[in-house]
């Protein structure tokens, strides 16, 4: 049997007011996906579209978005994000764009790849913070994310040896 290989966009959706981010759906952010394909690349990208294209995974507090297209062709969908300028979504227009931060062949690495986007950016904003409250908390969230790629690494691990046991 052969498998389909695939690649995982992964995207940060910036809107102008992070309160637009809750009304964001997985539904939605396809569509929008879908017409900018059309628009970009007409009847021959909506073919490459709607085969294995899918939205993986939203997160609508932080905006990330982890989009599937089919390996062969990802590049030609990639070019179409740049044209998606708002996304409608429960009866609301919200004004926003694609930043695409990475690409990858698994989930599993699109994964790793955030958990140390996410640590990067905390220890950008520990800068920027006016008070010791704020501080203090960018510090615990800079530690839990070291801490939860310790132990997703410690989990990775126990996988491996528990598949050398059984073979």
């Amino acid at each position: 049997m052969v498998r389909l290989k695939a690649r995982y966009l992964l995207c940060e959706v910036c809107v102008s007011e992070r309160s637009k981010l809750q009304l964001l759906e997985e539904k939605a952010i396809y569509q929008a996906v879908k017409a900018a394909v059309v628009r970009a690349h007409g009847q021959y990208g909506t073919a490459l579209f709607s085969i294995g294209s899918a939205v993986t995974y939203l997160n609508a507090y932080t905006g990330v978005v982890l989009l599937r297209f089919r390996k062969a062709y990802y590049q030609l969908l990639w070019s179409a994000l740049p044209f998606i300028s708002f996304i409608w979504t429960q009866g609301q227009k919200v004004p926003c764009f694609f930043n695409c931060i990475y690409v990858g062949g698994t989930i599993k690495t699109c994964q790793k790849f955030l958990v140390r986007y996410g640590r990067q950016q905390l220890c950008r904003m520990l800068p920027h913070c006016k008070t010791q409250a704020e501080k203090q908390e960018v510090r615990k969230a800079v530690l839990s994310c070291s801490q939860m790629c310790k132990v997703t690494q410690q989990e990775h691990d126990d996988d491996d040896d528990e598949g050398k046991e059984g073979s």
